[in-house]
């Protein structure tokens, strides 16, 4: 069973946001944003093997986990002031999910497969169908 991450997605209020905020970052590094994505983090999941290829890391956004990025790989890096941290290496495609709320945490956080929130299969309206599902998940509908 694959095991996730959990993180806040601090700065961010919306997934269009998150989007545009990693389009404008990757043309300053001058690549396509077609690449891997990274997001460099303080501690190395001791339960990397779980993780890497299999999970997903999943953003909260004002209060509720709302989209996720497969992992790719998690590898071990030193920062610029030479304190070890680890490297999260995720596919670029943002995947919506059904909003789910999460109270504040600091770093990141397992999620188990079982507790993650269902993606979000979005048509032409899509924050309407985002806030329908979000309504839906809040009553237990789904």
């Amino acid at each position: 069973m694959a095991l996730n991450l959990v993180k806040l997605c601090v700065g961010i209020s919306s997934v269009a946001e998150l989007e545009a905020y990693r389009a404008s970052r990757a043309r300053l590094l001058g690549n396509s944003g077609e690449e891997l994505h990274v997001h460099r983090t303080r501690m190395m999941p001791r339960r990397a093997a779980q993780i890497a290829g299999q999970g997903s890391l999943y953003w909260v956004i004002k209060g509720k986990i709302r989209c996720r990025q497969n992992i790719f790989a998690l590898e071990a890096s030193t920062d610029g002031d030479g304190k070890s941290c680890c490297d999260i290496q995720m596919l670029p495609q943002l995947v919506r999910t059904v909003p789910q709320p999460k109270r504040p945490f600091q770093g990141w956080r397992y999620l188990a497969e079982k507790d993650a929130p269902a993606d979000l299969d979005l048509g032409e309206n899509q924050q309407n169908d985002v806030e329908i599902a979000g309504e839906l998940a809040r009553l237990g509908l789904i």
